[in-house]
C-alpha cells in the first residue's frame, strides 16, 4: 500500500488499536472510517475521529489488507545469519509518528544472541527512545520483542529500554538524517 494514499477505509470488524502518542488502548468499532497515515513495518497508523491510532499488523484484515509474512530463516543458518535477521526484523519497527525505522533512528544500542538449554536462541536487545517521556515506548518495546520472537529458532527476546547514553540526532544513519533534514 502507498502510505500517501489518503482514501478512507471502513473497518470490517472491531479492531484493537493504541492511541498515539498516549498509548491508551482502544477498540475502534466495526464500520468506523479511518485513513491510513503510515503503513510501514507491517503496522498501520491511522487517522480516526481526529486522533492518530496504531493498528497492529495482525489486525490488517480489519482494514481489508493482508498481514506481512513472518520472517524465514534458512535451515542451516549460522548465529551470524540469525543476528542479521534480528536486525532486519528491528528495521520493520517504526515509531507511529516518524516514518523511519528504529535502527536507522539509532534507537537500538545492542543486539546479542545466546543459546538456550533446549536448543533455541535468546536475543538480548538494548534500545532507547527519542525522548524519555515518549508514551509509545512500551508499544515500541513490545513491537521489537514480537518481531524478533517471530524468527524461527528464537525462543525469547529480552528488550531492555535504556536511557544511557541519551539519544541524539547524531546516532541516526546518514539516510535517516537526510530524510529528516537533520544533516
Amino acid at each position: 500500500m502507498n502510505m500517501y494514499n489518503r482514501e478512507p477505509i471502513v473497518l470490517n470488524r472491531d479492531c484493537e488499536a493504541v492511541l498515539v502518542p498516549m498509548a491508551d488502548k482502544v477498540i475502534i468499532p466495526k464500520d468506523t472510517e479511518v485513513v491510513i497515515a503510515q503503513d510501514l513495518g507491517g503496522s498501520y497508523t491511522v487517522y480516526v475521529s481526529g486522533n492518530l491510532a496504531r493498528i497492529e499488523g495482525k489486525d490488517a484484515d480489519a482494514l481489508g489488507l493482508e498481514p506481512v509474512a513472518p520472517p524465514e530463516l534458512p535451515e542451516n543458518a549460522s548465529e551470524e545469519d540469525l543476528e542479521k535477521l534480528a536486525w532486519e526484523q528491528m528495521k520493520t519497527c517504526f515509531d507511529p509518528e516518524i516514518p523511519i525505522n528504529i535502527v536507522d533512528l539509532g534507537l537500538v544500542y545492542e543486539c546479542s544472541i545466546s543459546s538456550l538449554p533446549e536448543g533455541q536462541k535468546e536475543v538480548d536487545i538494548k534500545m532507547t527512545l527519542t525522548a524519555p517521556g515518549c508514551g509509545m515506548g512500551e508499544v515500541l518495546v513490545q513491537d521489537v520483542k514480537e518481531k524478533v520472537e517471530a524468527i524461527p529458532a528464537i525462543g525469547v527476546a529480552n528488550v531492555e529500554l535504556v536511557f544511557d547514553p541519551p539519544w541524539n540526532y547524531s546516532m541516526m544513519s546518514e539516510a535517516a538524517k537526510i530524510q529528516t533534514g537533520m544533516y
